[in-house]
């Protein structure tokens, strides 16, 4: 490559880098996986080592992450949050080491911490006290979302200790089950879905409503001060040991290195690891062990030179792609999965890949037939990443959405402006099988024994044609069917009369009307006296609540406008469900403000249950053990949560005691 060539390329990759930096960094939609993007600036520093006289300050391979968003307001940091140079073999690391030898540092002490992949956050501690929060932005101006990170509930409000000041840097996460359930939600209200854990977590930290933040349910671990008052540490261990006792989240795994081979082993063996884990992980990083000398070492204008961070290669498989089929949603939504020869990836088997919708299929010009590469988005939801057309040999068909419904044949459109084709049968039996899944879940109507196989035995009966029917069913019909005797068809009935107890929110949301979750059902809920105030509202009077926008409202309201609608409510209230609003259900008990935590498995109580009833009393519940968690309530089996409980000092009570509490009424202090 001649000069010329060489300014061609660096402007080509300069101009793919910056657009990929606007997808990663403002929009949380990346357009390619983080390895292709590393790849990509890797070339441009090559090339700009080659020629040095093309390389400008303004390039990309010299630039910290993105930059502030302008609807935050700004905050500027007390010192450079940097970035990391990367490693992605074994030949990288050995030279790294042996630049640190050349500095005069023979077989130093390296802490391997754990590579999450999160968001970066600076925050701020004041006389221990929680005052502030921040992106890292640009590396030197970050983004305030101290709203947003005061709803984390690992994240501390108050020190075990009050320091004077004390800024910390941490990585704010969302955990894998997290992720498949918040992707799972969006898919069924037909919004569009994450990438990856990373970019979940980033949307979710840069909510203008911090209230939408906290349903998300982000974790958080810190690992650095970027400034203190009243804290001394000499080395990273005793660092994180600091931490620890303050009372903030810390990740466990780590461990001091001192040579190549440790290194590498432990690189192999949390590759093997990181599957098993909770949360995902890229990578690990490499840290110079005591702190004096890094002061001596500095750093470029964009890495420290005391650290490196190892990249784990991308975890991807070439599958084929046998067939692609459609399923039918509970909205009647069209969506396309690829049947694949069965591959092993990230730990299980995959024979099965969501393809989203039409214009995603278009895009990767996936065909049956296709030779493709999949991976696993956070390790949980397989997807297919793209095909590989210069392995085709002819015989690939182009794949078309049908233009009749592959359930009932009925014809299928795709509505102007929108990615779904759709089947418009409203008596569709697919429509109606998901429907009735959903209606039944844990987290809409909890009704135990209905699961799919019961579902399908009833439809093909006859003896359900709506959800109203379920309230209408009796034993003896239930006894009629295949693997039913009289006590199994007894629990099931019993299960359905105690799902009328449920809250108006957790009908709402088992309605299935589109756009509305579980937060915006909670959130209608809690607004409204009873069903029929809402279903009599208007769009305008919906949007003037907080939370709700213009697309929920509009949904909710042509939902209730359609008569069919309107006639299955007034048979749910003839069949004695529960209408009232949310709202009347709280009052001021014993737990009144009070944060659970629940671990283990709860005597003569389902989970989900247990949470309605400690909310309904006033009381909080979280998912993780933290120092501002009131109460850890115990199950049988309950895990690690308990020892998290126990170095913490947090409360510990049984599901009797908590019921006790629940009927002691609030005292004002």
């Amino acid at each position: 490559m001649d000069k010329q060539q060489a300014e061609q390329r660096i402007g080509e990759l300069k101009r793919e880098i910056a657009g990929h930096n606007v997808a990663y960094y403002q929009q949380d939609a990346p357009l390619i996986s983080d390895y292709a993007y590393d790849m990509l600036l890797r070339e441009l520093a090559g090339l700009e080592r080659a020629w040095p006289e093309l390389a400008a300050p303004d390039s990309p391979s010299q630039k910290v992450g993105g930059r502030a968003e302008s609807r935050f307001a700004p905050r500027k940091h007390a010192r450079p949050l940097l970035s990391l140079e990367n490693a992605f073999g074994e030949a990288d690391i050995a030279a790294f080491l042996q630049r640190l030898n050349r500095a005069g540092l023979v077989d130093p002490a390296l802490l391997a911490e754990l590579k999450m992949d999160g968001l970066t956050i600076a925050v701020t501690y004041r006389k221990g006290r929680f005052v502030v929060a921040a992106t890292r932005g640009d590396g030197v101006t970050g983004e305030d979302v101290t709203e947003n990170v005061r709803a984390i509930t690992a994240v501390p409000k108050r020190l075990k200790r009050d320091i004077p000041l004390l800024t910390l840097r941490g990585e704010a996460y969302m955990p894998k089950k997290v992720f498949a359930e918040l992707n799972r939600e969006r898919e069924e209200n037909e919004e569009s879905t994450f990438a990856n854990p990373r970019n979940a977590a980033a949307g979710s930290l840069r909510q203008l409503d911090p209230q939408v933040t906290a349903g998300r349910k982000l974790e958080a671990f810190f690992y650095d001060i970027v400034e203190a008052e009243g804290v001394g540490v000499s080395s990273q261990e005793e660092l994180l040991r600091t931490l620890r006792e303050l009372g903030l989240p810390v990740n466990p795994l780590s461990r001091v290195c001192h040579n190549l081979t440790e290194i590498m082993a432990l690189i192999g063996e949390m590759a093997e690891r990181r599957h098993q884990l909770a949360y995902e992980i890229d990578g690990l990083v490499l840290k110079l062990n005591e702190l004096a000398p890094r002061e001596e070492l500095g750093a470029t204008g964009k890495f420290p030179r005391w650290a490196i961070a190892y990249k784990f290669p991308p975890e991807q498989a070439e599958t084929v792609v046998e067939d692609i089929i459609v399923g039918v949603g509970r909205t009647g939504a069209l969506t396309p999965a690829a049947i694949l020869a069965p591959v092993f990836l990230a730990g299980s088997t995959i024979s099965r890949a969501t393809l989203h919708n039409e214009d995603n299929v278009r895009a990767k010009d996936i065909r049956i037939g296709d030779h493709v590469l999949i991976q696993k988005a956070g390790d949980v939801i397989p997807e297919v990443v793209r095909s590989l057309p210069e392995r085709r040999d002819g015989g690939e068909r182009v794949f078309v959405m049908p233009d009749q419904c592959p359930s009932c044949g009925e014809a299928t459109l795709r509505p102007s402006g929108e990615a779904a084709w759709r089947c418009v049968n409203s008596h569709c039996p697919a429509r109606l099988y998901e429907q009735l899944v959903h209606f039944g879940g844990k987290q809409a109507m909890d009704i135990d024994g209905l699961g799919p196989a019961v579902i399908r035995q009833l439809l093909e009966a006859g003896l359900v044609k709506g959800v109203a029917d379920l309230y209408r069913l009796r034993p003896e019909q239930l006894a009629a069917l295949t693997r039913f005797g009289a006590k199994s068809a007894a629990n099931l009935i019993s299960a359905i009369a105690e799902s009328k107890r449920r809250p108006l929110s957790r009908l709402l949301f088992a309605l299935g009307i589109r756009h509305v979750g579980e937060r915006a059902a909670k959130v209608l809920a809690g607004h409204f006296p009873d069903l029929y105030r809402l279903m009599d509202a208007t769009a305008e009077q919906l949007t003037n609540i907080a939370e709700i926008g213009g697309i929920i409202a509009q949904s909710a309201v042509d939902w209730f406008g359609r008569p069919e609608n309107r006639d299955l409510i007034g048979e749910l209230a003839a069949a004695g469900l529960n209408l009232q609003g949310d709202q009347g259900e709280k009052r001021r008990t014993a737990l009144n403000g009070k944060s659970f935590v629940i671990s283990g498995a709860l005597p003569d109580i389902g989970r989900e249950e247990a949470k309605a009833l400690l909310e309904a009393a006033g009381a909080k519940v979280g998912n993780s053990v933290s120092r501002n968690t009131d109460y850890l309530l115990l199950g049988e089996n309950p895990g690690s949560k308990e020892e998290k409980a126990r170095a913490l000092g947090v409360a510990m009570i049984s599901w009797a005691e908590a019921q006790a509490l629940m009927g002691e009424e609030a005292t004002d202090a």
